[in-house]
Formats: structure tokens, sequence, C-alpha cells
């Protein structure tokens, strides 16, 4: 396996400001994220690898993240908070779900310390939810609620599996997981897929385009309809040409508005929605918002979200107060 690592180091001029208080790791199932920040917030250095979870037990968590250190020679002084599936079962260290509702600020009193470590090394948990919206877990988002800072408000954060979250008081009070990303990504390249001939050559999808728009107020005139309006991409394909750039927008307007149809049947339709995400993925979700009639949309970054996250737990972990806030 190839690892593909790409660094960025920062310098400035403020010695104090700038010296290294701790490092922040979003270590996922496929993705390895690191900064190294100053006291300040300011991001020092970066390192990102597509090392996850897989390779890393292979490999070695302890032994990944040595590397990434020492290619940045940070010293053993300054401490590790993690976030991310490197906590859940199977990665380095299970740090427990914490059960929703939860007050953000307090994940960092429930972070699992990694024990035989040269350095400090801390894993935030996930949360957990029981009860009338069913079960449903996360793991990282609930460090990109804490970044975000946001005392009420509804949050959507767009991904293979995407989470809405209701906040309340500072407090994540409810949240569910639609599993879009993972059903866009089987319809359009799975191999047992009837769609994918329809979407052979397509590249990426254009949220702008009519095809895509057209299939978000489809779906959310009609969310129950979605497996025959799935098939429909194949057929009209068969029987009218329509082009394959169409099929795929297509295709991701109606997941998309199934999905924004189902959380408004949970969530009460907000004054102001936060979108926490980058990339496409975040674009064609903004469009769809757009779509759907809303009317206020806040969009955060999400590498912002996760490192300030980091950095909140941080300072709480090592008895920082009023520091970077």
């Amino acid at each position: 396996m190839v690892c593909r690592v790409t660094t960025t180091d920062k310098n400035h001029s403020a010695a104090k400001a700038d010296a290294p208080f701790c490092v922040a790791v979003d270590w996922g199932t496929s993705s390895f994220r690191l900064w190294l920040l100053a006291t300040d917030g300011t991001v020092l250095a970066e390192r990102r690898s597509d090392e996850g979870l897989i390779l890393a037990a292979r490999e070695g968590f302890a032994n990944i993240l040595d590397q990434h250190l020492a290619r940045l020679q940070v010293p053993d002084t300054v401490p590790v908070v993690m976030c991310g599936m490197v906590g859940a079962r199977g990665g380095w260290l299970e740090a427990a779900y914490l059960p929703a509702p939860l007050v953000l600020e307090d994940l960092a009193l429930h972070a699992s310390p990694v024990a035989g470590q040269k350095r400090r090394i801390h894993i935030l948990p996930g949360v957990c939810q029981h009860g009338e919206q069913g079960f449903d877990v996360m793991r990282g988002e609930e460090t990109k609620l804490l970044g975000a800072g946001l005392r009420d408000g509804l949050v959507l954060m767009p991904g293979t599996h995407t989470k809405w979250a209701q906040v309340a008081n500072g407090s994540l009070s409810g949240f569910s997981t639609f599993m879009t990303g993972e059903l866009f990504a089987h319809l359009s390249h799975g191999a047992a897929s009837v769609l994918r001939p329809a979407l052979e050559g397509a590249g990426a999808v254009a949220p702008h385009s009519e095809a895509f728009a057209q299939a978000v107020v489809e779906s959310l005139n009609a969310p129950e309809q979605l497996s025959n309006k799935l098939f429909g991409v194949r057929a009209g394909w068969l029987l009218e040409q329509r082009p394959a750039e169409d099929n795929m927008a297509r295709l991701s307007g109606l997941l998309i508005g199934m999905e924004i149809a189902g959380a408004l049947s949970i969530y009460q339709r907000p004054g102001t929605l936060c979108l926490i995400g980058a990339g496409p993925g975040a674009a064609a979700y903004r469009q769809a918002l757009d779509v759907a009639g809303f009317k206020h949309i806040t969009v955060l970054d999400a590498d912002d979200c996760v490192q300030r996250g980091l950095m909140r737990a941080a300072l709480r972990i090592h008895g920082v107060e009023g520091v970077g806030k």
C-alpha cells in the first residue's frame, strides 16, 4: 500500500505564542490528520496521510504517530489529543461512548489516556444515543460540534454517514445519521448496481444543474417514492439516452433530497442551519438546502472545527483556562 503524506509547516515571529502547546489528531478509518498547535490555537505545522485504522492496526498506532511527530521534531513534553475512529472498537484504545444528551464542553473530562507512552496521549470519546430517536453513534463529529462553539441550533455535517445534530444550551441533545454518502457510493460505483452503466464517464456531481435541483424537489415532495425514482435513472438512460452527467446529478439530488425530507420529519426547520463541511460534498448539500428553502445557512470549515474542538479539549484536559477560546 502506498501511503500519501502531505506536510505544511508554518513559521511565525511571536516565539511565546508559537511555542507548541499540543498535538491535535483526527484519526479516521482511512485518513490521518495531525496539527501542531500553539497555546493561542495557531497551527504551527500539519501532516496528513492515508494511514487509517486498517494500516495502523498492522503497522502500529504508536509507530505511525511517533514517525509523524519525529518528522516535525515535536518534544516529548508536548501532549497529544485525538478524536475519531482511533477510539473505536478495533482502534488504538476504545474510548467508551458517552450517552446523549451531553454537555459538549464535558467531552474532555471523559478522555481516555493511552498508557505506556513516552508522552501524554488522550483519546476523546464518541457519543451514543438510545430512546425515541433510535440507536445512533458518532465518533469525531462531536469534536467538530465542540469546535463550532454553538450554543443552540441544528447542525448538518455531510460525509459518508451524514450527521444532523441538535444543540441546545451548549449540549448535544440528539442526533441522526443518514447513510446517504454510502448509498451514493454503492449505487454509482458498486459492481452490482444496475445504475452504474448510466453513470459511466459522468465525473463529479454538478449541484447547480437543473437535473440536480429537480431531483431534490421530487424527493422532498415524495420521499417515499425514492426507490422508484432511483430506478428511473436507469430507465431514462435506456429510453431517452439521458447523459451520464445528468444521471449522476439526479442520483445525488434524489438521495440528498430524501435525507433532508427525513431530517425535517425529525427536527423543526431552524431559523439558521449550521453546515460543517468542505469540498464538493458540502457544496452539493449547500445547493440542496437552497432548493429546499433554507433561508439562513452558516457554513463552517470542517478542519477548522475539529482543530478548535481538539484545542478546547486539550486546554480542559491539561488545566489551562481562558486561553485559545
